[in-house]
């Protein structure tokens, strides 16, 4: 089945322009130099499938032209991935049938019911709530006719979520592959790495170790995500690998799922 990939936000957690700095690339005129915080999109067979609702998802939507979205799969938790979930609200007064899956793993599910109480808890009983349904991922999740397979990755020292969708992953905000994940992204055609900048980070990736990853799995194509303001984009993609790219608000990739 055809699917389509569109990079909804490509930036690290500040952004990019970043607020407060001046450096080259948050003066750039350069559209490819603009991220907003990470997220994607998966559309096939009339579905709409979004991985993460960031504080950007609103003007994600607007640009996109977004006008329904079926189910949100969450990564983890930190304030980039789920600060949009508000935002979902219009979409989800539409959204058959019933309320808009949400899929988190159990202990996130927990996190983001506190998070979001007056959306959750019945003793609320503010107008305008998003209609949306926590569930759980406890192994792959099934969603209409196409497999999303969680993956683990480790970032700092919290395990998070990454998945495998068809011919193609996305993997974010990772610090470390373990052995058993990378297996389970070979042989695929499209491939999401975290690479944050070029110097080391606690949390992150860098360029350097994400292509030790490009190295290892070998997927066809690699486009490297949550990009901070360190890495210009025409003249860092000229330094990389020919079937490497820096990924971009607003890039559209077709695939398998």
């Amino acid at each position: 089945m055809q699917a389509t990939l569109t990079v909804l936000g490509s930036g690290t957690s500040m952004g990019v322009p970043t607020i407060g700095c001046d450096c080259t690339v948050c003066r750039s005129s350069d559209p490819h130099d603009r991220r907003t915080r990470p997220s994607v999109m998966v559309s096939y067979n009339g579905r709409h499938v979004m991985i993460d609702s960031t504080p950007d998802f609103r003007e994600q939507a607007l640009r996109e032209n977004i006008t329904q979205l079926d189910a949100v799969l969450y990564t983890h938790t930190h304030a980039d991935h789920i600060l949009g979930l508000d935002d979902l609200r219009p979409l989800t007064y539409h959204h058959k049938p019933g309320k808009m899956p949400l899929y988190a793993t159990p202990r996130n599910c927990e996190f983001l019911r506190n998070m979001f109480r007056y959306i959750f808890e019945a003793d609320y009983k503010f107008g305008g709530l998003p209609q949306v349904d926590l569930k759980p991922i406890e192994g792959p999740v099934e969603l209409f006719g196409a497999r999303f397979e969680p993956v683990t990755v480790i970032h700092g020292e919290t395990p998070i979520l990454g998945f495998r969708f068809g011919s193609a992953a996305y993997l974010t905000d990772h610090s470390h592959v373990p052995a058993e994940t990378l297996e389970k992204l070979r042989g695929l055609d499209i491939l999401f790495l975290d690479a944050l900048r070029y110097t080391p980070h606690p949390t992150h990736s860098t360029v350097d170790q994400s292509l030790r990853i490009v190295d290892a799995v070998k997927p066809k194509r690699t486009f490297f995500t949550h990009i901070c303001h360190d890495l210009p984009h025409e003249a860092t993609n000229a330094t990389l690998p020919p079937d490497v790219r820096l990924a971009f608000d607003g890039m559209k990739l077709e695939f398998e799922i």
